[in-house]
């Protein structure tokens, strides 16, 4: 998918993640939140795609040249239709290939969600994962596995919560072609359905609220759902301390539990796979600290036992969040179908839609992610100065 220029939707997704962080927020401050930020998403696709129509030609070679998506028959055969039709028909299902695409747009433009390890189950409702290391045992030949296999092996289904996505059609969007008409509803598909998954992934709270259990969160005594203790205080300081404070969260996210609960003797493989995700505010002072001059008079940036560097919205100020490669899970899965929208959620010479998205999210274990608080102390002096 091409670049889009979005400004004021990110605003509105920043402004949205606050409000829905907000304990003290009413449900009508997070509606008018939801609703502008799907206001601003319509809007400036819209615009962007309008713009691109103008200057673009409908040439298949220089669409996808210029990273637009080709249409297959049914595809284009489909979105005809809603054309003819005005918009889209109640239970109408995106066609296989425009869902394959949605999930390739939200892996490849959202990094958390390809770092969480997004998995695509497409008709599948359930899968089974299972410990690697606890999947091949030796025993007497015909011995007593059983018991050690299924230890090894788990089910999970994704029936259990569904994420709704918005998107809005303008009415002139339809006299675009079905060229257009696919990128507007795949681009709004994508965003709508990324903040979702990125805030459910990240701050869900368990499936009595019919939302992921997020890597900020933990299942407590008897089930509950509870927000995660900070695991200690980073402050990024340049030398020693900081390779001292990333050790200590290494160690503490390679820690493993057998399956009765307790602490194995051995950690789990980390190295390469541990990912930090900051608030984009922090992002800036963090690498600040990390960021040194070298003897060519280049700045380089990194940080001990190189953590994968990513940012969401949806982690507060102030806080920073670890997580392992393969520690989450994280998938989607069932069909795309589109439902006409009627209620509240308006706007002007525009119909609303709705596609509802089963997903599911989960660490395997309490030490599949940490969170920690932030304290940078500011110092711009030189070394030598005083």
């Amino acid at each position: 998918m091409g670049k889009m220029n979005f400004t004021t939707y990110l605003d509105a997704k920043n402004n949205f993640a606050k409000v829905s962080m907000d304990k003290e927020a009413t449900p009508e401050q997070k509606t008018e939140a939801l609703n502008e930020m799907l206001d601003a998403l319509q809007k400036e696709t819209r615009a962007n795609i309008l713009e691109e129509a103008k200057t673009t030609s409908n040439d298949n070679a220089i669409l996808q040249a210029r990273g637009h998506n080709v249409l297959t028959s049914e595809e284009r055969k489909f979105f005809n239709d809603v054309i003819e039709s005005g918009g889209f028909k109640d239970e109408d299902t995106l066609p296989v290939t425009t869902q394959e695409r949605v999930f390739e747009d939200l892996t490849h433009e959202h990094p958390f969600l390809s770092h969480i390890g997004l998995q695509n189950l497409g008709a599948v409702t359930e899968f089974i994962y299972s410990d690697p290391e606890g999947s091949a045992v030796w025993r007497v030949l015909f011995g007593e596995i059983q018991g050690q296999l299924n230890t090894s092996f788990r089910k999970e289904t994704i029936t259990q919560m569904a994420l709704t996505a918005f998107w809005a059609v303008h009415n002139d969007m339809l006299e675009l072609g079905p060229t257009w008409v696919e990128r507007y509803v795949r681009t709004c598909l994508v965003e709508a359905i990324s903040v979702g998954l990125e805030y459910g992934f990240i701050r869900g709270r368990g499936q009595s609220e019919e939302e992921p259990i997020g890597l900020m969160y933990e299942v407590g005594a008897g089930g509950a759902v509870t927000e995660k203790t900070s695991a200690g205080t980073l402050t990024f300081e340049p030398g020693r301390k900081t390779i001292t404070e990333l050790r200590d969260v290494v160690k503490l996210l390679a820690k493993k539990l057998n399956a009765d609960g307790t602490d194995a003797d051995r950690p789990k493989r980390v190295a390469g796979k541990v990912v930090m995700v900051t608030n984009p505010f922090d992002t800036f002072d963090i690498q600040a600290n990390a960021t040194i001059q070298n003897a060519n008079g280049a700045y380089v940036t990194n940080l001990p036992f190189n953590p994968i560097m990513t940012e969401s919205v949806f982690v507060p100020e102030g806080k920073v969040l670890f997580f392992v490669k393969g520690e989450y899970i994280a998938a989607t899965g069932g069909p795309l179908r589109v439902k006409k929208f009627d209620q509240t959620l308006a706007f002007e010479d525009a119909t609303l839609y709705a596609a509802k998205q089963f997903a599911t999210g989960k660490p395997k274990d309490e030490y599949a992610a940490q969170v920690y608080d932030l304290n940078i102390n500011y110092d711009d002096e030189e070394p030598g100065e005083a």
